[in-house]
């Protein structure tokens, strides 16, 4: 299958076309800006431990994170929403490589601020079968270091485009995460963290093999 780069790059080709000049600058000064706070050197590391931390999934089931690594490694996958096209890119590579994922003993878990309901459909558009945990209010993510609020110029571009983030993640904030992906190892003690504030930028699945096959 195609890198995830590859098809973020030519959605950024794209979209280049597509949208005005104006939108496309105030969406990079306000991510330049989202980097200058610091945010990513803030957010949980490697070496760090996960937090202990129970949330349902997309079928409304609660699950404990803990039970997840008790025995294995964990590659969890915290993502905007099923609203983002490069988190929709990003979870279908990552659907992609789920066979090389698990036989590499890992399990894969997502987690998003959307509701259950809206994590199962992201699942079912994109027919991943694993476990999303629904982070409404972004409590977890809060502690992962990785919340921040939507900027005030993007809100009524992303309103203007459909997406209406409150509503979506039932709550009344524009609060989201940064993406990130964290590979945890048994004990949860992170092995492997990929934090960027620039919500374009993901961690390409061969990379993610490549750190759980020891290369």
């Amino acid at each position: 299958m195609p890198a995830l780069q590859e098809a973020i790059d030519n959605y950024n080709a794209a979209k280049k076309e597509q949208m005005p000049a104006e939108v496309l600058t105030t969406m990079a000064r306000t991510t330049a800006e989202l980097k200058d706070t610091g945010i990513e050197n803030r957010a949980l590391g490697v070496g760090d431990s996960m937090p202990d931390f129970s949330l349902p999934n997309q079928h409304g089931e609660m699950r404990c994170f803990a039970d997840f690594y008790k025995d294995s490694t964990v590659v969890l996958n915290v993502y905007r929403g099923g609203w983002c096209p490069y988190c929709n890119f990003e979870m279908k590579a990552l659907a992609g490589t789920l066979p090389e994922i698990e036989a590499a003993g890992a399990k894969l878990v997502g987690m998003a601020p959307e509701t259950p309901g809206h994590a199962r459909d992201t699942a079912r558009r994109h027919d991943i079968g694993i476990e999303i945990l629904s982070d409404v209010g972004n409590r977890v993510s809060q502690q992962l270091g990785l919340v921040f609020a939507l900027a005030e110029e993007l809100r009524p571009i992303y309103l203007g485009a459909g997406l209406d983030i409150p509503a979506h993640n039932g709550d009344d904030t524009f609060n989201l995460p940064v993406p990130a992906t964290y590979i945890v190892g048994p004990g949860g003690v992170i092995k492997a963290a990929f934090v960027d504030a620039d919500y374009t930028r993901r961690m390409e699945p061969a990379d993610i093999l490549a750190i759980l096959r020891g290369h």
